[in-house]
């Protein structure tokens, strides 16, 4: 299998409330300057995560969509709200198999396309057992 280990994300903040709600400090009554050009910090889920309940974290195994961009150990967020459309990158399951690859469907065929040399095309034909999971919608990567 090429995706490894799938998370959900349920997370729902540290607190209850968002990174919005956390005022600054202003102790004396009067700002400091640097204070106009202070930022909150970031939070990814909030940055990355559209559709909580459909949004899923897959680590991928395997070099099937190297040439896309997306290694061995990259974590991908995998969105199953989004309409999966020709061109995307998609999770799929063929015959019980989950697998990442580009989706190409054309008038009456339907292709997943690897994203290296050494991997053939798989032809989606109505006899296949076969689903788009989801589609993939960022790459999380350690440098």
């Amino acid at each position: 299998m090429e995706v490894e280990n799938f998370f959900s994300s349920g997370y729902s903040g540290s607190k209850g409330f968002t990174q919005q709600h956390v005022p600054t400090a202003n102790a004396t009554g009067f700002g400091a300057a640097a204070d106009d050009y202070m930022e909150r910090g970031i939070d990814l889920n909030e940055q990355l995560v559209r559709n909580k309940p459909a949004t899923f974290f897959m680590r991928v195994s395997g070099n099937s969509m190297i040439n896309a961009g997306i290694f061995d150990g990259d974590i991908v967020i995998v969105d199953k709200s989004i309409k999966p459309k020709s061109g995307k990158i998609v999770i799929a399951v063929i015959d019980g198999e989950m697998l990442i690859r580009r989706l190409e469907m054309s008038m009456n065929k339907m292709r997943l396309i690897p994203e290296t040399p050494g991997l053939a095309t798989i032809d989606v034909n109505e006899f296949t057992d076969f689903k788009i999971w989801g589609v993939v919608v960022y790459i999380i990567r350690s440098v």
